[in-house]
């Protein structure tokens, strides 16, 4: 495996972009992380896939990690949607003639919903993880104060394993602060676009999510899920498992069953 970084500039900023290189790929994985985090934190499901035989490229969203932009500031994710437009023509110029697959986490599950419905044609299949695509009540609700109060992302409720969120609220690239109007009102925006798009259609999709979810509440998913889905949508639910599935303590049954998917796929 080959690690390295490349920049563009973005729809509105400078994106940094994390890529893995397999030796002899066979296929492209886009991962687009959640909100207030960055592509590093993927690190353990790069490996795995590319040993698998895939090259990852995994943008930091504006806003985020290593890429531009005030921290966390996601006032339309449509330009996180060209963004990552932008970082899958890099992709396949330099990976030609293999299947795309997309994998977005959390905010990067709105972000790949988004995507999948305006350039689905692009991709061989989709992985959805915790997606917001149906929002969270308490966090919509943050807009009827003034001025929204300081509570960030209780680390707490990321994963079981005490560990994952210690290293959370340790890692200075993640944004640790109370989230801003202009954001909760860009994810609203989004989340009504999804529900007022195309569906999937044909596009192979896994849709994984944890049973304690609290960031994605499990049946608000579902609801915006079954607006959407296409005939080709698969889904697994994994008891008592929170918000991040690809660092909760059963993190490689979640990986082994996003391999096998898109072995099936491709």
């Amino acid at each position: 495996m080959i690690a390295d970084d490349l920049t563009f500039d973005g729809a509105r900023e400078r994106i940094a972009v994390h890529r893995w290189t397999a030796l002899q790929p066979r296929y492209v994985v886009l991962l687009a992380h959640g909100y207030g985090e960055h592509a590093g934190r993927y690190e353990h499901v790069a490996q795995a896939l590319v040993a698998d035989g895939a090259t990852v490229f995994a943008p930091d969203h504006a806003g985020h990690g290593a890429s531009g932009g005030e921290r966390a500031l996601v006032t339309s994710i449509d330009d996180l949607v060209a963004d990552l437009h932008t970082v899958a023509g890099i992709a396949r110029d330099a990976v030609p003639d293999v299947p795309v697959v997309l994998i977005g986490h959390s905010m990067g599950g709105i972000i790949a919903t988004r995507y999948a419905q305006l350039h689905g044609e692009g991709l061989a299949a989709l992985v959805l993880s915790g997606p917001v695509i149906g929002g969270n009540p308490d966090l919509i609700g943050l807009l009827d104060l003034d001025p929204i109060p300081d509570i960030p992302i209780d680390p707490a409720v990321l994963s079981r394993d005490p560990a994952v969120g210690a290293a959370y609220a340790a890692d200075g690239l993640v944004y640790h602060g109370p989230f801003r109007r202009e954001t909760l009102l860009g994810f609203m925006a989004a989340i009504t676009a999804i529900a007022e798009g195309p569906s999937l259609g044909e596009l192979p999709t896994l849709w994984i999510h944890g049973e304690e979810d609290a960031l994605a509440p499990l049946a608000a998913t579902r609801e915006a899920v079954e607006r959407i889905r296409g005939p080709r949508l698969e889904e697994k639910v994994y008891p008592e498992a929170r918000h991040e599935i690809f660092n909760e303590t059963n993190q490689d049954e979640v990986i082994g069953d996003v391999l096998a998917f898109v072995a099936k796929v491709i």
